[in-house]
This record gives structure tokens, C-alpha cells and sequence, in this order.
């Protein structure tokens, strides 16, 4: 069976970050330019939304124990936020960390995060994009934040912190530097939160693919679903193998993660940009996201942060 893609949501300027929250059966994003934190309920086909203030926000993921509660990059700051969800505005907002503080690094943002298996957040950032496409190169750092709020950088000279994985066996963590065009792996210590020994896994030159790796997830079989930004299209890769199992292609250029939901996690909800790229206008349905079904895998529940 061929997936079906159907559009879910109202487009917005930068989506990205997708995260299916299991107990109340929704998707969390957030649009970074806009800096909005977004909530898609299939069930009740409801989108709702709330502006951030501070900067764009590069993502946000549920705090395990608190509900309604946030851990949101939000420029270079990461920060915990309540939202109930519906409201328009949130109730609180707390900064937890800043960090790039080195002089000539105080434009950067974050860009991405996501918290691994054990809850514990990993972030990295990105240097100014003062024009879409035109990136100061290699002044981001990945981080990750302990509990007691302190950020602590793993991989310097970063271009574009972006994708983050990790295999069933605890054992790997895949990550993407977008501009590279490779999808990495390190040796994960799952105790100690340290990773070690770069190897590229999957090479978009080698496979002549066009675009850059952006976010991507992972699926009960090991295998890593890569979302291409300009190059409309998700990719299937068994990273034991760096073999292309399947390819799935959008009516969006700018595709930017994805991460699996549903009541069986067997739907992909996929999300977008419409950036303007070189004077291009990205048309509809470029922005929203997408629900694609019948892709004949199945997710892992996404993780919360402990904070």
C-alpha cells in the first residue's frame, strides 16, 4: 500500500519540531519565525496556538511531571513554559539557561532539541542567517542541560545543529549538521550522556539527493526517517546498512522533521516551511503539516525532558 498524505494544519513560516504527545493524543510543533508554540488534536481536528516572546524558538518539548509545562529554546536562552493549551497567552515563563555567550556568538539561536530516552535534553544552536540561505558557518554548539539547569557543550563548530536519534539499543545517536549533507552517528553512553567516534552514515551526495538533512526520527525497527528542507521529500535509511529504503515525496520543497503519532503511532506527521529562498515564494500547501498514513511502520513514543 502507497502512503497517503493529507494536510492537517494551517501553514505557518517555519515549522519544525514535532512532538506526538501520547497521553493527551496531540502534536505539539513550533513555528520558529513566527515563535509560536503550536497544539494539532486529531481527534477533534482543533489547532491552537501561543506567541512567545523572547526570540525564535528552535523547539519545545513536554517536562515529564508537570503538566502543561514546557522546555522551549527560545533564542539562546532555554526556558520552561506553561501552557494550558488553549489560552492565548501562556502563565508563566522561567529562564533555565543561556548560553553561546562568546563574543561575535550572541546572534545565534537554537535550532533544534530533543530529550533521549532517559529525559535528558539535548539542544544545539545555529549562527545568524541574516537571509535565508546565507549562514554565518560554524558557530553553533550542541549542548545538552542537566538537571541542575546547566548547559554543557558536546560538538563545536557546528553550522546548522539539526536531527537527533537514538537506536533501540541505547548504544548510537544519530545527528545532522544540515549544511554537511550527512547523517552521523556517535557512540552514545547512555550513563554518562557523552558521545564519541563521528561516522557518517548516509551521504546525500553519494545518493544524489538534492536539499539538506533537517529533523528526522526513528522507528520500532531501527530505521531513521530523514525530512529533506529543499528537497520535498522524507527519506526511510537503515543507518546499519546506509541503505535508502524508501522515499516519500511532498507538494512542500521545504520539509522540516518529523516524528510518528496516532492511537498505534503508525501515522507520520510531517512539517514544513515556505520560506523565500533567491526570490522564490514557496507556494500552498508549503508550511503546514502533514499526516501521512500507510507508511507501513510504526514510532516510538516520543520522550519528555526531566528538568
Amino acid at each position: 500500500m502507497s502512503p497517503t498524505i493529507e494536510i492537517v494544519t494551517e501553514r505557518v513560516t517555519l515549522g519544525e519540531g514535532p512532538h506526538w504527545d501520547v497521553p493527551s493524543q496531540s502534536l505539539y510543533y513550533v513555528d520558529i519565525l513566527g515563535q509560536t508554540l503550536h497544539k494539532y488534536v486529531p481527534s477533534t481536528n482543533t489547532h491552537t496556538k501561543v506567541k512567545i516572546e523572547g526570540g525564535p524558538i528552535g523547539f519545545a518539548i513536554p517536562v515529564e511531571g508537570k503538566p502543561n509545562t514546557f522546555a522551549i529554546g527560545v533564542g539562546r536562552k532555554i526556558v520552561e513554559v506553561v501552557w494550558d493549551g488553549v489560552s492565548n497567552s501562556v502563565s508563566s515563563i522561567k529562564t533555565l539557561v543561556e548560553v553561546d555567550n562568546e563574543a561575535g556568538f550572541t546572534n545565534n539561536r537554537f535550532n533544534d532539541g530533543k530529550a533521549d530516552p532517559t529525559g535528558r535534553l539535548w539542544a544545539g544552536t545555529m549562527g545568524p542567517e541574516p537571509e535565508i540561505g546565507k549562514l554565518e558557518p560554524e558557530k553553533g554548539t550542541l549542548y545538552t542541560l542537566d538537571r541542575n539547569h546547566r548547559a554543557k557543550a558536546h560538538l563545536k563548530a557546528i553550522n546548522i545543529s539539526n536531527g537527533l536519534a537514538w537506536d533501540l539499543k541505547l548504544k548510537k545517536m544519530y545527528y545532522i549538521d544540515s549544511p554537511l549533507r550527512t547523517v552521523d552517528q556517535y557512540d552514545y553512553d547512555m550513563v554518562k550522556g557523552e558521545i564519541c567516534n563521528r561516522k557518517v552514515i548516509f551521504d546525500f551526495d553519494k545518493h544524489s539527493i538534492p536539499g539538506v538533512p533537517d529533523g528526522m526520527t526513528i522507528d520500532s525497527e531501527g530505521n531513521l526517517w530523514v525530512a529533506v528542507f529543499n528537497g520535498a521529500r522524507i527519506l526511510k535509511i537503515n543507518p546499519s546498512t546506509s541503505e535508502l529504503l524508501t522515499t516519500i515525496n511532498f507538494p512542500a520543497q521545504e520539509i522540516t522533521s518529523a516524528t510518528f503519532g496516532g492511537p498505534n503511532l503508525e501515522d507520520l506527521y510531517v512539517t514544513s516551511a515556505q520560506l523565500v529562498i533567491e526570490g522564490k515564494i514557496q507556494p500552498a500547501p508549503a508550511g503546514a503539516v502533514f499526516k501521512v498514513t500507510g507508511v507501513g511502520s510504526k514510532g516510538l513514543p516520543c520522550v519528555n525532558v526531566n528538568l
